[in-house]
């Protein structure tokens, strides 16, 4: 999926990361990773065509949502959690979905409001509504425009970059897919400066590729991070980008000297595009809690696509689920069991208060009276990096310490299911660490009966 050729601006991040003792977060990393769930809308011509990927031939003729509903599809994503929404602006088949000024492969020649009309100033205006962050995705790679495959085309490619980054507001991220057909034009993509301009006009977004230079791909599309999952890597020549091992991408290094967590994407569907054919195939709730547990769950970040119809609204199955798969975690997590009991710095929803733990050290998480759960989270204050590397919760059974789950990295967060168990004499062992563990939060759970 992710090929990337440039490496100057990693390397220059891999020094900066050296430089420090411990690789630690920006404030934008570390805010974004906090928005736990993102919103992916893939929307272009291949709605239309039942493509995956576009070959640019399509006529702009085709393209009518003529029920397009941007403000339904945003508050859809609002009310079911999820804390920004990511349109595709132009995919592999250089359609564009804002009336450019560079190409004439646009919604502006769509008879779709006679050719008046801008999905994206609809998305901006609708996230702005609904109080969530917008982000776009942009591919490099383009099937439609005559000069790809030359230098020229990365002159065309800031320029439209500007145009978004400048007539929208504020963008939170911007998405660089790296993909390209295995018979593509050779095309010498300058990530670098593509960088420098997001970092100019947009200095708080946050950018993804296969390899940052803010946020890593997790290394696959199946919406499952590492079981150990660091939040650093290391930038060597045979991980350079383009290069990059998708299962050192799904796992991290506990040694690496850059931080660039891993997001996690997927989609709700088989396709990334909706697909009439595949409305039997939507992922249940009960999968899309489970994806929640492989990404949010495991240091990573949940980047669900939600492909609108060729109305330009979302499906019905895929709302319901979505609406679904929100009450059953909201029933979930509402009821921390161990607030009020074990130390308020643990349970105050502040990275910033922690308890430090020392490899090979116990810290007991003492209930007033027992209660029942199978559900554990654990949250490292990542502000200073992410240390855990090895870890187990064992709770008293009346005659003896049971060992109730093991675990490996913690991060920013790390999510346990366990059997049920009553208890009110529990323990946190720290059996290997990079350095002492900074424990933020701890919660202990009943799990809805609809998982």
């Amino acid at each position: 999926m992710m090929k990337f050729s440039s490496i100057t601006f990693l390397l220059l991040l891999a020094i900066n990361a050296f430089a420090q003792k411990v690789p630690v977060p920006t404030q934008q990393q570390l805010e974004w990773q906090k928005l736990e769930t993102t919103a992916f809308i893939h929307f272009t011509v291949n709605t239309y065509t039942g493509k995956e990927w576009g070959d640019g031939t399509e006529s702009p003729s085709i393209f009518n949502p003529t029920n397009f509903d941007a403000n339904k599809m945003i508050k859809v994503l609002k009310e079911t959690g999820f804390k920004m929404a990511i349109i595709t602006a132009k995919h592999h088949d250089g359609f564009c979905l804002w009336p450019t000024a560079y190409t004439e492969h646009s919604v502006k020649n769509s008879p779709w409001k006679g050719g008046k009309g801008d999905v994206v100033k609809e998305i901006v205006e609708a996230c702005k509504a609904q109080g969530i962050k917008f982000g776009f995705y942009l591919s490099p790679w383009d099937r439609n425009h005559p000069s790809y495959g030359t230098a020229d085309y990365n002159t065309y490619y800031k320029n439209q970059l500007t145009e978004l980054l400048t007539n929208y507001g504020e963008v939170a991220e911007v998405w660089f897919d790296g993909a390209k057909g295995e018979n593509a034009k050779h095309m010498n993509y300058d990530f670098d400066s593509y960088w420098s301009l997001v970092r100019k006009l947009q200095p708080k977004a946050v950018m993804f590729s296969d390899v940052g230079p803010d946020v890593r791909w997790v290394g696959n599309e199946k919406g499952i991070a590492g079981e150990t999952m660091w939040s650093t890597i290391d930038i060597k020549p045979e991980n350079a980008p383009g290069k990059m091992d998708a299962k050192y991408l799904n796992v991290g290094d506990p040694k690496g000297k850059v931080w660039l967590t891993a997001e996690t994407d997927v989609s709700i569907r088989p396709g990334w595009f909706y697909h009439e054919e595949e409305d039997s195939k939507v992922r249940t709730p009960q999968n899309l809690v489970d994806l929640y547990y492989t990404s949010v769950g495991r240091n990573s970040l949940l980047l669900l696509n939600i492909p609108p119809n060729k109305k330009g609204v979302f499906a019905e199955t895929d709302i319901n689920n979505l609406y679904e798969f929100r009450s059953i975690l909201d029933e979930t997590f509402k009821n921390n069991l161990a607030k009020g009991d074990i130390p308020n710095t643990l349970t105050d929803q502040n990275l910033g208060s922690f308890n430090t733990i020392s490899k090979g050290k116990t810290h007991y998480l003492n209930l007033k009276k027992a209660a029942s759960f199978d559900r554990i989270s654990l949250q490292e204050n990542i502000a200073n990096g992410q240390n855990c590397t090895k870890g187990n919760i064992e709770y008293w059974d009346g005659k003896s310490w049971k060992v109730l789950a093991e675990f490996t990295t913690i991060g920013y967060k790390r999510l346990l299911k366990t059997k049920l168990v009553k208890a009110s004499k529990l323990r946190l062992n720290i059996l290997e660490a990079e350095r002492p563990v900074q424990l933020a939060e701890v919660g202990f759970y009943k799990a809805s009966t609809r998982e």
